[in-house]
C-alpha cells in the first residue's frame, strides 16, 4: 500500500516538473520564481468549489486526554525575545509537556524555560518557502516518534485555549482519518497546466496561522510522501508554503477532505470581531500590527502600552486564577 503511495507521489511531481503550474487560491496569486519569463499566470477559470465536511453532535470521547496531543509551535530566533514570553507566560503555563517550540537556533534561556521543549531544527531563520517546509517536515517527524494520537501546529503570534483545543478533538476518533483547520480563502487552491490552461486539480488546505489538527491514523498514511524531509520535496515539487502543501498532501494525494472548525483563527481575521461571550468556545487567537495599528482581540484587562497584543489580558478572561492576573 505504502509502495503504490509512493509511486503516485512521485509521478505528480514529475508530471508538476514538467508542467507550467499556474494557481489561483481565492484571489490571492501566488508569485512563483521560474527560470523562464511568462511561463506562470493567473487562470480566470470557475468551478464549484470543493465540499467541506464538518462534524456535528459527535459522541465525546474521554479516552482523549491533553496527554495524547503533540503541540508544534513554529517560531524563530527573530521572535523568541518579542512572542514567545509571551506564550510561555500564558498558555504554555496549562501544556508544558505537551507543547514543543520549533526553532532555528540554540538558546540556553529558552531551554530552561520550556523545560528542554526547544528544537532546533537547523532549517534557516529566513521566512522563505523552503525553510518554513524544513521546519514543518520537522515538526511532522516529531510528532511521529511521540507516539501521540494528535498533531496540531500552531504559530507563534497564536493564543491556544488549551482545554477547548482538548474538548473539541474529544468529539474525533484519532484512528480515523482527520485533518481540522480552518481556510483563510473562498475557494479552493486551482493548479492549472499551460498552455491549455487545463485545470490539473484543486484543494482546500487548513490555514497554519490559525492552527490545525491532524490524527494519527492520517498522519500514518501520509508517511510515505512526508517524513524523513520528503515534505520539503513536495513543497519544492509545487511550489507553495508549508500550510498548502500540508494541504496537498491530505486532500490531493491522500484523498482525504479538511474539515472545516471555525474555532481556529488567525492574524488574516479582524480579532476585534470576535465577541467575549464566545472566547471560552474557541480554539485559537491571534494578532497582527500593521504600521501603528493593532489587530487583536476586544477584550477588557492590562493597559494596552503593557499588553498590546493583548495575550495576557485574554489569559486573565479565560483563566483568572493565574497570579499576574489583576484581583
Amino acid at each position: 500500500m505504502g509502495g503504490r503511495r509512493m509511486l503516485k507521489a512521485a509521478a505528480v511531481l514529475l508530471a508538476l516538473g514538467y508542467c507550467s503550474l499556474l494557481v489561483y487560491q481565492g484571489g490571492v496569486n501566488f508569485n512563483f520564481q521560474e527560470s523562464r519569463a511568462g511561463v506562470v499566470q493567473v487562470a480566470d477559470l470557475s468551478i464549484e468549489p470543493i465540499t467541506k465536511t464538518s462534524v456535528d453532535d459527535i459522541e465525546l470521547n474521554k479516552n482523549i486526554t491533553l496527554n495524547d496531543i503533540f503541540i508544534s509551535v513554529k517560531t524563530t530566533k527573530h521572535y523568541q525575545y518579542t512572542r514567545l514570553p509571551i506564550i510561555l507566560k500564558t498558555w504554555f503555563q496549562l501544556a508544558k509537556e505537551q507543547t514543543w517550540f520549533f526553532t532555528d537556533t540554540e538558546t540556553k534561556q529558552h531551554q530552561n524555560q520550556t523545560n528542554g521543549h526547544m528544537v532546533n531544527t537547523n532549517c534557516s531563520a529566513s521566512h522563505q518557502r523552503k525553510h518554513l517546509c524544513c521546519k514543518m517536515s520537522v515538526e511532522y517527524d516529531r510528532f511521529l516518534e511521540s507516539g501521540k494520537k494528535w498533531f496540531c501546529h500552531f504559530d507563534d503570534d497564536n493564543y491556544v485555549n488549551v482545554p477547548r483545543l482538548v474538548s473539541v478533538l474529544q468529539t474525533y476518533k484519532h484512528q480515523e482519518d482527520w485533518y481540522l483547520g480552518r481556510t483563510s480563502v473562498y475557494e479552493p487552491v486551482k493548479i492549472y497546466k499551460k498552455p491549455t490552461n487545463k485545470l490539473m486539480f484543486s484543494f482546500w488546505f487548513a490555514t497554519g496561522g490559525a492552527g490545525f489538527c491532524i490524527s494519527r491514523s492520517l498522519a500514518l498514511k501520509m508517511l510515505p510522501v512526508a517524513s524523513g524531509g520528503r515534505f520539503i520535496s513536495i513543497c519544492e515539487g509545487i511550489r507553495l508554503p508549508d500550510d498548502v502543501s500540508v494541504g496537498f498532501i491530505i486532500e490531493h494525494l491522500m484523498k482525504k477532505n479538511l474539515t472545516l472548525v471555525p474555532e481556529f483563527h488567525s492574524h488574516l481575521e479582524q480579532m476585534k470581531l470576535l465577541p467575549p461571550e464566545t472566547f471560552r468556545d474557541q480554539i485559537s487567537f491571534s494578532y497582527s500590527k500593521a504600521k501603528d495599528e493593532w489587530n487583536v482581540v476586544n477584550v477588557p484587562g492590562f493597559d494596552t502600552r503593557y499588553d498590546p497584543t493583548r495575550f495576557l489580558s485574554l489569559h486573565c478572561f479565560l483563566f483568572p486564577h493565574f497570579k499576574f492576573c489583576p484581583r
